[in-house]
């Protein structure tokens, strides 16, 4: 027999509805002395179901539970009303307790705002997909208890599509310029706004591969990726603003940022810094110094949202080199002392903020370097192929597990990367489509030149995929950053449950074979 669609989402849904009448009401009606016709479960055998559902600790729980509901309010009325289908959420979750916990926080903030629980209550999906925000993710969790009125986002499926670039970068200086004598509440209103930006990725990230509580539209790693770093585009944007203000160049002087890394490659992840370089021109090194370093100090003060870290490491001599350099002196340095690695660098350089102009001479600089004419020279490649090998042994941290480090493992992010960038370096010259910044556009051109074969090509992109969207819900679910697949754990259950669920050993089987295989086409273009 043929079950049709709808049918199917009709019997689910009854399903449900009797599992929380049967399974969670009687836990409510326990806890918080509900009138009812028969009270079916004293609190000594609700803490006892509330084992058996998962939660470590019953007893937490029925504290919170009664907190919630206990009462003849409308508040506690509301909450009694939700709360049994939010406890199953909790309860599919790895950890219910954290989720239950998250939630009085959030409730204990917002429970006396009018539109709170009506939002809750006659928003459609809201409720669910809170819970299930809160329940899988403590990084999403700890940007919702900063800014709680941000829940309003999980309502309309428009608000969890990414913004554009233009809108982010308007917006966010727009929030400088209302503060523009305070350096301090200006960057604040900078930082507020990232904060929800974050949050609103967040939760179209979680909830993509939520079922019935997925947007209309999802998003996958790749959009993820470029929404994270136009984000940080409008932050830099706007701090600049603030910073020039702040401190002052002379008259004629301009100043551009340059974005490297994963921000020039659009594949920023939730823990990325900033990479960038500072250039200047017009002006003397002492200025542009000021700004660049107040830009640092903004927005690395402390305050109740993410620092974003700007990392200038990858300039020329590295950390032993000048924060800033004038354009003229870095067509100095890249001329006279230039390595291999540097060339490398640049292929992801590209211009972020500030004078346009200097930016895009600063590109046709990085253009001559990492586009050489003729390719690479045997020793070059050999060389590149040293400097990989030793990054594997020296970078890698101690006590990591080379088969599921997801960025410097075998098979994940920086095999793939080094694959792709070493072919634009010897072919970029001759194939003007492998002159991008993004890592499987690259790829892709690389494929359809003929300079990887369509097989590897699929097994690099499927490896840098799959080590990219687990890195993203590893620092989901814990909250801070880690490059690390657990084996085993609520971490790793969390992380699949995010990633469309499924056996959790399953999933660290079918990661070790992908990578593998990515590991195994990264050495043929590297033979």
């Amino acid at each position: 027999m043929c079950i049709r669609d709808s049918d199917w989402v009709g019997h689910a849904a009854n399903v449900r509805r009797l599992h929380v009448k049967l399974l969670y009401q009687p836990l409510l009606e326990a806890v918080a002395r509900v009138p009812a016709e028969a009270l079916r479960m004293t609190p000594a055998s609700a803490r006892k179901r509330l084992e058996i559902l998962g939660f470590a600790d019953p007893a937490g729980a029925l504290r919170h539970l009664e907190a919630l509901t206990g009462g003849v309010t409308r508040t506690s009325a509301i909450q009694r009303t939700l709360l049994p289908m939010l406890l199953q959420d909790f309860a599919d979750a790895p950890e219910p307790d954290r989720g239950l916990l998250s939630y009085r926080q959030v409730s204990d903030k917002l429970g006396s705002t009018p539109w709170y629980l009506r939002l809750l209550r006659d928003g459609g999906p809201v409720a669910r997909r809170l819970a299930r925000v809160i329940g899988l993710s403590r990084y999403a969790t700890d940007l919702l208890t900063r800014d709680p009125e941000a829940l309003r986002l999980l309502a309309d499926d428009p608000e969890l599509r990414p913004r554009s670039r233009e809108k982010l970068t308007e917006g966010f200086a727009a929030a400088a310029e209302r503060h523009a004598g305070d350096p301090v509440k200006a960057i604040a209103a900078v930082r507020a706004l990232r904060r929800r930006e974050l949050f609103r990725l967040a939760c179209a990230d979680i909830l993509s591969q939520g079922g019935d509580l997925a947007p209309a539209q999802p998003i996958d790693v790749h959009e993820l990726g470029a929404a994270l770093s136009a984000v940080t585009d409008a932050t830099l944007n706007a701090a600049l603003l603030i910073a020039g203000r702040a401190k002052p160049g002379p008259p004629g002087m301009r100043f551009a940022v340059i974005g490297m890394g994963r921000l020039g490659g659009y594949e920023m992840s939730y823990p990325s810094d900033a990479d960038v370089l500072f250039v200047f021109d017009g002006g003397t090194e002492a200025a542009a110094h000021a700004i660049a370093e107040e830009m640092r100090r903004l927005l690395n003060a402390p305050a109740p949202d993410p620092a974003l870290g700007i990392d200038a490491d990858l300039r020329p001599e590295g950390r032993q080199g000048p924060l800033v350099r004038s354009l003229q002196a870095y067509q100095q340095y890249y001329d006279r002392w230039s390595k291999v690695w540097e060339a490398q660098a640049l292929l992801r350089a590209r211009f972020v903020c500030g004078d346009a102009s200097l930016g895009r001479a600063f590109e046709e600089l990085a253009d001559t370097k990492r586009y050489p004419d003729g390719g690479l020279g045997r020793e070059q490649v050999v060389e590149i192929r040293r400097i990989k090998a030793r990054v594997e042994t020296e970078r890698l941290p101690r006590g990591a597990d080379p088969n599921t480090h997801t960025k410097l493992g075998r098979g994940g992010l920086a095999d793939v990367e080094w694959a792709v960038q070493l072919l634009q370096l010897r072919h970029a010259f001759e194939v003007s489509e492998l002159r991008c910044t993004q890592t499987l556009e690259a790829l892709t051109a690389a494929r359809e030149a003929g300079l990887v074969t369509p097989a590897d090509a699929e097994e690099m992109a499927a490896g840098w995929t799959l080590a990219a969207q687990v890195r993203n819900a590893l620092t989901l679910v814990r909250g801070r950053p880690t490059d690390q697949l657990p084996q085993h754990g609520v971490e790793l259950a969390g992380t699949v449950l995010l990633l469309g669920g499924g056996d959790p050993g399953e999933f660290v089987d079918r990661y070790l074979r992908t990578t593998r295989r990515s590991r195994a086409a990264m050495e043929r273009v590297f033979s």
